[in-house]
Parts: structure tokens; sequence; C-alpha cells
């Protein structure tokens, strides 16, 4: 599912809708400028979607999917980040309440910087939405 939701990446930005969409989308934005390994990624706000580098509603079941993974091996239920490696890529989830990001990137991306830049965006939202 990761590799056809990469393989769109790009196709559509977030769209508008609600402040919370603008605000993730350019924060979106500036993730794949920083992050020049990811193929792609999404954010969510409370399981939400609110933006998306390509077809949000396979981005949107595919985070939910990686999330709901993560959160079952998580102690409490609940993973404040995951990292899955597989010979086609890597996909990243990363929490940062209330909002969650995804990211799928290359194989062999460096996990610490796109952690990096993942919190960094996420940072960035959570200030523009205060």
């Amino acid at each position: 599912m990761f590799a056809e939701v990469a393989a769109k990446a790009g196709a559509e930005r977030g769209s508008g809708g609600t402040p919370a969409r603008g605000a993730a989308a350019a924060a979106l934005e500036r993730f794949l400028q920083r992050s020049r390994d990811a193929r792609g990624a999404a954010i969510l706000a409370r399981d939400q979607l609110v933006a998306a580098s390509g077809d949000e509603r396979r981005w949107a079941q595919a985070a939910r999917e990686l999330a709901a993974a993560a959160d079952a091996g998580a102690p409490g239920g609940r993973a404040s980040s995951a990292h899955v490696a597989t010979e086609r890529g890597e996909a990243f989830l990363l929490r940062r309440d209330p909002f969650a990001m995804v990211a799928v990137c290359q194989r062999f991306a460096l996990a610490s910087l796109v952690l990096t830049d993942m919190r960094a965006a996420l940072r960035e939202l959570a200030e523009a939405s205060d």
C-alpha cells in the first residue's frame, strides 16, 4: 500500500477547508523540501487527514494502518513513533498531539534525519495552530 501511495506523491497537495489544513499543507511542504529522501508524506489531526502529498484517501488509509500496527505493539497501546524498513523503502510515523505525521522515504534514508525533519514540521504546525 505504501508503495502505491508513494508512487502518486506530488500529484496533489492538501486542499483548504479549515485553518488547520492550510497550516498543515505548509508544514508538509517544508518537510518535503527539507527531507530529500522523502517520497511523500501526510499529516493527520486527531486521526483525520489534513494534508497529503498525493491521493488523500490512500494516504489516510495508509497512515491509519501504520498507526494501528505501531499502536498494537506499543506499551500502553499508543506509539509516539515508528520506523518500518523494507527492501522497497521506509515508512515513518511521528506523533505530537494533536497531530501525527507519516512519511515514506527511499530505502536507506537516515532515520535520525527524517525524524528530525518530521519533528520540526510538527513543531511548526503546533505553533501555527496555537
